[in-house]
């Protein structure tokens, strides 16, 4: 709590949840400091005078302070490469990773300091005694006669351990082929949003007509407990039109049926009851994500053409193409219609006879029809522009700006029309480009099925030959391209602190030989990761790779104290 304050760190759940993820750490340092007072202890007697009880408490306290410094530290050095992510991931683990490395440090000193100062005033005579009757119990004997046995075996035949192994290696790679991917934890947050869009040019009074039916269906869903609306705005706090917003829907607390049912309930009855509308629905967090990322779908194929009616029947194809794909919903082919346009085509052989070219018409035509900045005046303590503008009237219509009057340089003036040619184009849509080429974004949302096998289907359809033209090619974006991100970091930061822990073997141990032996635990539990999540059901996201970074430095640890133990051993029986 100290440090948080001093970084200037609130309380949030990511800081909270290092703490309770920390709390575990922290009592495992402290149990194993006192089983081995204890047992240091019962060898030396209980019944011991005060100064024997103390120089066997620091006895203790001095022989495990290596191991327990070794351990503490390939915790602690895990979150060091986490300190250099970026992005969404660095946002969420960086607090997570800072509390829990404050907590581990603080923890290492309770329990070489404060745990040998309790246990020299709390541990009494009888506690040692029945301590040392407890380790002999008949149940803990049972347990390490079975131990004794099977670790007997593989000392004597060291190919019974790879036999061992051999299944939990091809269970972990069977079960690393059958877990799903996703970005965030799929959880239950208790509410969603529903973004929605009327058709271009839908007036307010309309889209409000239209809503109101989607408000009938949210209050007469059971599981649904309020909500409000915005229209014109977004909970992103984009640039919003009038025909498009969202509902923030709160839903009732447990018991009730699961969010993923009432969110497809909802979208199934919007999308059979409501024409004219349509819908994106999304949990708070993935929403959350998402504005923050700017995309906040999973899916997007961005296709880059320079031929906009090409790049539109592409698009509108994508969205037709992977919306038969399982699981994939809210498909929308990102061509929106910003309304008509004015083609004006000047013939440069009449323009020719009229004493001008097109350079000349296109400037006065700019003047006249959207006006120009002449001069400005002042307004308090700023500068207010004045345009100079011809009246409405004259340029309402086709007809209209046809009639315009342009000026010749020897001072003769004559219409538009006499040397051009206006056209009216319908359904113009708005032009969208990345790195100067036009893009069309088609997106989609995922329902019931995991991020990675929902992708691998889409790159089944877009990757075929001949699918796209030459001269037009596509991209992933959306929330899967940050998943790739986060995961290429969390696997850098895994390697980083792979090496990490191995260069702290290498430097308490002094031997190579130890430093794999030890690194090879860790390594090996990483398989067991992945039989768990398939047993478990949860796909991999970012999570779980945090997940298996921590486990390198917590099962180090316990190689950490076995080893030393193992160590004690021989030089007590050389």
């Amino acid at each position: 709590v100290v440090l948080l304050d001093a970084l200037g760190m609130s309380f949030n759940i990511m800081t909270l949840g290092g703490m309770a993820a920390a709390v575990g750490l922290v009592i495992d340092d402290a149990i194993v400091m006192s089983e081995h007072i204890v047992r240091r202890l019962s060898e030396t007697g209980p019944e011991g005078n005060p100064q024997q009880r103390h120089g066997g408490i620091l006895l203790a306290a001095m022989e495990y302070l290596r191991p327990l410094a070794g351990s503490s530290a390939s915790t602690v050095v895990i979150f060091l490469p986490l300190a250099f992510l970026s992005g969404v991931t660095g946002a969420f683990f960086k607090a997570l990773s800072l509390t829990m490395a404050a907590a581990l440090v603080i923890s290492f000193f309770v329990a070489w300091l404060a745990v040998p100062l309790l246990a020299d005033k709390l541990l009494s005579s009888k506690d040692i005694a029945r301590e040392a009757q407890r380790e002999h119990g008949r149940w803990l004997a049972a347990v390490q006669r079975g131990y004794g046995r099977v670790l007997g075996a593989a000392l004597r035949r060291p190919w019974l351990a790879v036999l061992g192994v051999l299944p939990l290696l091809l269970a972990g790679w069977l079960a690393y082929a059958q877990v799903g991917s996703g970005f965030m934890p799929h959880m239950d947050e208790g509410g969603f949003i529903l973004d929605y869009r009327t058709p271009p040019g839908t007036s307010l009074a309309e889209t409000d007509r239209i809503l109101r039916q989607v408000e009938h269906i949210l209050l007469t869903t059971p599981e649904v407990q309020t909500f409000s609306r915005r229209t014109g705005a977004q909970l992103g706090g984009g640039v919003t039109e009038a025909n498009e917003g969202d509902f923030f829907v709160r839903l009732k607390p447990p018991p009730r049926k699961s969010i993923d049912a009432v969110m497809e309930d909802v979208r199934q009855r919007i999308e059979t009851q409501v024409p004219g509308v349509k819908i994106e629905l999304a949990q708070l967090m993935e929403d959350l994500i998402g504005d923050l990322t700017a995309v906040p779908q999973p899916v997007e194929i961005k296709i880059f053409d320079d031929n906009p009616q090409q790049l539109a029947q592409l698009a509108h194809r994508t969205a037709q193409d992977i919306s038969k794909i399982p699981g994939i919903v809210d498909v929308r082919s990102g061509i929106k219609p910003a309304g008509d346009a004015l083609d004006i085509r000047i013939d440069p052989s009449r323009a020719a006879l009229e004493g001008v070219d097109p350079a000349q018409v296109q400037q006065q035509l700019a003047t006249l029809i959207g006006g120009s900045v002449v001069t400005q005046l002042q307004q308090g303590p700023k500068m207010v522009g004045v345009r100079l503008w011809t009246p409405l009237a004259l340029r309402q219509t086709t007809d209209d700006i046809a009639q315009l009057p342009l000026r010749a340089p020897d001072g003769h003036v004559f219409p538009l029309g006499r040397i051009a040619t206006l056209k009216i184009l319908t359904g113009q849509p708005e032009i969208h480009r990345e790195n100067l080429k036009a893009m069309a974004a088609v997106t989609a949302r995922i329902s019931g099925r995991d991020l990675g096998s929902t992708i691998a289907a889409v790159k089944r359809i877009i990757d075929a030959p001949g699918y796209f033209p030459p001269g037009v090619y596509a991209q992933l974006g959306g929330l899967y391209k940050q998943q790739q991100i986060a995961f290429k970091g969390l696997l850098q930061v895994l390697a980083a602190a792979v090496l990490l822990v191995f260069l702290l073997l290498l430097f308490l141990y002094e031997r190579f030989k130890v430093a794999f032996a030890i690194l090879a635990m860790p390594l090996l539990a990483l398989p067991a990761v992945f039989i768990g999540l398939w047993a478990a059901g949860i796909e991999l996201n970012i999570s779980a790779m945090m997940g298996m970074t921590m486990i390198v430095g917590i099962v180090t640890e316990v190689a950490i104290f076995y080893f030393s133990e193992v160590q004690a051993l021989q030089r007590a029986q050389p």
